[in-house]
């Protein structure tokens, strides 16, 4: 399957009020989204809280995922880890789960970033990678320059920032996924690829909107995007409780 265009949500990981994995409900949440203007599903990523999913309730997460939504819509797997070893056994997991394509940030400090997307992408065996930019999680992060050179088909950027933007879609050719809500209606117009958004849980349809270039739609998602943006994903968590009833219960706390 190929990447998809547009907007992708980075979505949530539900669990019950006990703290235990709830995939129906996860996976009833990826459907209405994409029943909403969702072109793709990122599951197991960092809004997901990956790092706190076992690994057979990531295998159980995609392939409910996978199971829910239309064969049309990719599902990827955030499959990042400290060692390009664990990156690998993830990734072929996840591929084994049904997901589409994965999503792989790399280690902090990485001198080797051709070697370690080698491994990810010789275990997703022929799916595309891509590059997770995410300077917080693994400093420095993946700069642009090198982006060409490694065995991605794309990356995402959750940097937010502006210059790095201009740079991703004036210098490289592959895709490029902004993973900030904040410069929606800058990114779609300049010709990014697409998004993969923690806000679109809540508000995909006004993502959607901005990305294509509707200004007002940006201003309206500000309440969303700074109260995830400082919050994280059990603010998120929060705000879906009182939109739609789901159980706030997040495992970071």
């Amino acid at each position: 399957m190929d990447l998809f265009a547009g907007v992708g949500v980075a979505l949530i990981t539900l669990f019950d009020d006990s703290g235990a994995l709830d995939a129906a409900a996860t996976a009833a949440l990826a459907e209405d989204l994409v029943g909403r203007g969702m072109r793709g599903v990122l599951v197991c990523g960092t809004t997901g809280e990956a790092g706190k999913l076992s690994d057979a309730e990531r295998v159980e997460l995609i392939g409910a995922v996978r199971a829910a939504v239309s064969p049309a819509v990719p599902v990827l797997a955030g499959t990042g880890a400290s060692t390009a070893a664990e990156a690998a056994r993830l990734t072929a997991a996840a591929a084994g789960a049904g997901a589409d394509a994965v999503l792989a940030w790399p280690p902090a400090g990485s001198e080797d970033l051709n070697g370690y997307f080698g491994a990810v992408a010789a275990a997703a065996d022929g799916r595309p990678v891509l590059a997770y930019h995410i300077p917080w999680l693994s400093a420095p992060g993946v700069p642009v320059a090198a982006l060409p050179g490694l065995p991605v088909a794309g990356q995402k950027d959750s940097s937010g920032d502006p210059n790095r933007l201009l740079e991703e879609v004036t210098q490289y050719e592959g895709r490029t996924y902004v993973g900030s809500s904040a410069i929606l209606a800058l990114a779609g117009p300049l010709g990014a690829a697409g998004a993969i958004l923690a806000a679109a849980n809540a508000e995909p349809e006004r993502c959607v909107a901005a990305f294509g270039g509707d200004v007002a739609a940006q201003r309206e998602l500000a309440g969303t995007h700074l109260a995830v943006r400082a919050g994280g994903p059990a603010e998120l968590k929060r705000i879906l409780a009182r939109q739609r009833g789901a159980s706030a219960y997040s495992r970071l706390g």
